[in-house]
């Protein structure tokens, strides 16, 4: 059964996950207080995912403020044990995907080491806080492979080197997704090849940038990433919002499209983050869409 998702942000549930403040403002006060907000809307949100069947939830990284900045010396994880195994109990109990996505200021194939630092201290947070929730290594945190830096062989094998290197506690998490600027499925695949990292299909993406692969082509040599430890293969969908530049996300579903696409590749098995601007409202639209489909 296809898991459907959205990111990070529900209109429907009066709360907020990604609530922050200030860095000047930081006190262990302020960071608890925040902290336990977060945690408990996303309590909240999960409750309405599951009596929606919505199974598919990507966390917001601001969860958890200032939680890679090495202002924090609060050991979150000790703080917020209870919550936690709360949190990662409901998730297990009711077989709910989860992923993460750091921002893009996480890049792992910078020439920049401040960067690269300050990126993997960056993943070590997402991936402590998905270990934090007891869940298995079906949880993911996505990134995209980076920048070109005007040479994109260097940069692949300087992306390729600097993943070698990564703590095991990422490694086992991490997932990479081709984008529309610089980096194909085909570039994908020549990382996956050399360390076998698996790669999340973006259809959008895909769409503006790609080698010539129909959709389903493409997403069958992304899902041959994937080892059975990983899961079901992830995909990221979106619809091109009009008059907009190329890549832009669209507002809201439209089914007529989203059944198109699934005609296409209804024979393939994977979960499906819906990345369309009105978050839950379009999930929900799919959700019953597909249980007549």
């Amino acid at each position: 059964m296809i898991k459907i998702g959205y990111p990070c942000i529900n209109n429907s549930v009066a709360c907020t996950t990604n609530s922050r403040f200030i860095l000047k403002n930081y006190s262990r006060k302020r960071f608890l207080e925040t902290t336990r907000k977060n945690l408990e809307c996303l309590v909240k949100i999960l409750d309405f995912n599951i009596k929606n069947n919505l199974l598919f939830f990507r966390i917001s990284s601001d969860i958890i403020p200032f939680a890679s900045h090495p202002i924090c010396k609060i050991n979150w994880r000790k703080e917020f044990k209870n919550i936690f195994e709360q949190i990662g109990n409901f998730i297990n109990k009711n077989k709910i995907r989860i992923s993460m996505h750091p921002d893009q200021f996480v890049v792992l194939n910078t020439d920049n080491k401040k960067i690269l630092k300050n990126s993997i201290r960056e993943l070590i947070y997402h991936c402590e806080l998905l270990d934090a929730l007891n869940l298995d290594e079906t949880a993911k945190v996505q990134i995209h492979v980076g920048g070109v830096y005007g040479n994109k062989d260097l940069s692949i094998k300087r992306f390729i080197l600097n993943y070698k290197r990564l703590p095991e506690i990422i490694k086992r998490r991490l997932v990479i997704e081709n984008d529309d600027r610089n980096y194909s499925v085909k570039d994908c695949l020549r990382i996956h090849q050399e360390i076998s990292i698996p790669i999340v299909f973006d259809n959008l993406h895909h769409e503006v940038l790609n080698n010539g692969e129909d959709t389903q082509e493409a997403m069958l040599l992304c899902f041959k990433s994937w080892s059975k430890k990983d899961g079901v293969p992830m995909i990221d969908y979106s619809q091109q919002e009009k008059g907009k530049k190329p890549g832009t996300h669209s507002k809201t579903i439209n089914i007529r499209k989203f059944k198109s696409f699934i005609e296409k590749v209804k024979d393939l098995n994977f979960d499906i983050m819906l990345e369309i601007k009105d978050k839950e409202k379009s999930a929900l639209k799919v959700v019953k869409f597909l249980c007549k489909f």
